[in-house]
């Protein structure tokens, strides 16, 4: 069976059942369980300090009425951080190289985003589309190009995430296929590229 080296980013099933769905429910298992008291155990401590650690990082540059995003923007941290961390783990598939994923996230929170700044700031919103100090010649021409290039943002930041996750893990694997073609050929310059595969793992 030939693969190729996109292979490894398809999504993995067992028995017929895509692996994607396992590692989406793995940060529900995370959830302490419930019970009168807020804290349990050593774990849902450690749990409560982690999220506490990530709101506070998140919330000090915003003033108090930005501090109602906390909850789900945190949220989106943990979560975000216990899929990549699964991806580490051998026979496992890490969602967020899927461009599928990335765009389900970026497009939703960036149209929470842009519409509750229009509802809220309406001009301050509204004149990022046109520079200060623009000629008026080229106003009609700048507004159309603001308003494409903040259209567009969602599109090319899942494209540049998906594609910088790719990168990382297609360079690994070529490097690796490298070592292993060498290896009977030269050995001094397989051990040298075996090398360069540890430093860059």
């Amino acid at each position: 069976m030939n693969l190729s080296f996109f292979d490894q980013f398809t999504s993995p099933c067992l028995l017929g059942i895509p692996l994607i769905l396992l590692s989406m429910l793995f940060p529900a298992l995370l959830l302490p369980t419930p019970d009168n008291r807020w804290i349990t155990n050593r774990f849902s401590t450690l749990q409560l300090w982690f999220s506490h650690l990530i709101a506070k990082q998140l919330m000090m540059p915003l003033n108090k009425g930005g501090h109602k995003w906390a909850l789900i923007l945190t949220s989106l941290m943990v979560f975000l951080l216990t899929i990549n961390l699964l991806g580490l783990l051998p026979y496992t598939f890490t969602p967020t190289t899927q461009l599928s994923m990335n765009m389900a996230l970026a497009f939703p929170l960036w149209l929470a985003t842009l519409l509750t700044g229009l509802r809220n700031q309406p001009s301050t919103s509204l004149g990022h589309l046109l520079p200060e100090g623009t000629p008026t010649p080229l106003i009609p021409a700048l507004i159309m190009i603001e308003t494409t290039s903040l259209l567009i943002r969602p599109l090319a930041l899942g494209v540049r995430l998906t594609a910088n996750l790719t990168a990382g893990h297609l360079l690994i694997q070529l490097i690796s296929t490298a070592t292993t073609a060498l290896l009977p050929i030269i050995p001094a310059v397989s051990i040298l590229t075996a090398s360069i595969l540890l430093l860059l793992t």
